[in-house]
């Protein structure tokens, strides 16, 4: 099991640039085993390629608009019949820490996934194993509801704020 392990910076519009304030708008392209050349594996703390040969899986990658190569982060999510499971994300080696180019890129990739789940019928539902040390942040930050151990889920209330804010339609 993986445990998501990414903290949410900032709610954004989009993607932000930390320095300028400038909004970029987004697009999230499906990735498949084809594309693993997409990914350099050194570039990244996750073994990507692992999740692309899995045949349970979606993987997507978010870029700028205009600029398709130059990958902000990647998601990986199932659908488990009723609901979303986010798998594994990760912002781009230049989007963590304290050096990082832009804010919002975890807020993007999660509000996909809860439009996702929306587009599917689960009302937005999607679920994920965080790290026990953010549970709380998860709480606070995308309103996440804690259900026992690990175990978080985004409810249709919260999933609807995330979309909104970085999607503006459900």
């Amino acid at each position: 099991m993986n445990y998501i392990d990414i903290e949410f910076d900032k709610l954004t519009r989009s993607i932000e640039n930390i320095v300028t304030g400038d909004v970029f708008d987004t697009e999230l392209v499906l990735l498949n085993s084809k594309n693993k050349n997409e990914i350099r594996k050194y570039d990244w703390l996750f073994d990507w390629h692992s999740q692309l040969d899995l045949i349970d899986r979606e993987v997507y990658k978010l870029t700028i608009i205009g600029n398709p190569n130059v990958i902000q982060g990647l998601i990986s999510f199932s659908d488990r019949g009723d609901h979303i499971y986010i798998n594994l994300i990760e912002s781009s080696e230049f989007n963590r820490g304290k050096n990082k180019i832009y804010y919002g890129v975890p807020g993007n990739l999660v509000a996909f996934v809860c439009k996702v789940s929306f587009e599917k019928g689960y009302d937005g539902f999607v679920a994920f194993d965080a790290k026990t040390n953010l549970i709380k942040h998860y709480q606070e930050t995308i309103s996440a509801t804690h259900f026992k151990g690990t175990r978080m889920f985004i409810k249709p209330d919260s999933a609807l704020k995330l979309v909104n804010q970085y999607f503006k339609q459900v």
